[in-house]
């Protein structure tokens, strides 16, 4: 029979487990769990959102995070970009405070590893990774 401690322990590990790693990037280029992924992507608890593409290119808007919005998360990391060009608009940043969620944004060679470090530490995190400018 399982304790409460246990099930809680086994419930935290099954969740961690369905956390993405980010092995590596570079401009243009990011490599989740081995594969390699050459367009902007969102990485959410238990699935990959390929090809995001937002509504304009270098801002992020509402609409742009319609799948982040519907998950149970403590931390959005936002990868803004080799250069960090894309720039994150009033409106996310107070729904985000609405909605409890901690918004993380820098340059996506440190967000990776930022997220990496959030997913180690057990957080509910999503990452929404520009990859080119």
């Amino acid at each position: 029979m399982l304790t409460p401690v246990t099930l809680t322990l086994l419930i935290t590990s099954i969740a961690m487990e369905m956390m993405f790693r980010v092995n590596d990037y570079k401009f243009g280029e990011i490599v989740v769990e081995g594969k390699v992924y050459s367009k902007d992507l969102i990485l959410l608890p238990g699935r990959i959102v390929e090809n995001w593409w937002r509504r304009e290119g270098h801002e992020l808007c509402l609409d742009d995070l319609k799948e982040v919005l519907k998950e149970d998360i403590e931390v959005l990391v936002v990868g803004t970009g080799y250069y960090g060009f894309m720039k994150i608009l009033p409106e996310v940043e107070r729904e985000l405070k609405k909605q409890n969620i901690r918004l993380i944004a820098c340059p996506t060679g440190e967000a990776y590893k930022v997220y990496n470090d959030l997913v180690e530490n057990g957080k509910r995190v999503a990452g929404a990774f520009h990859l080119t400018c």
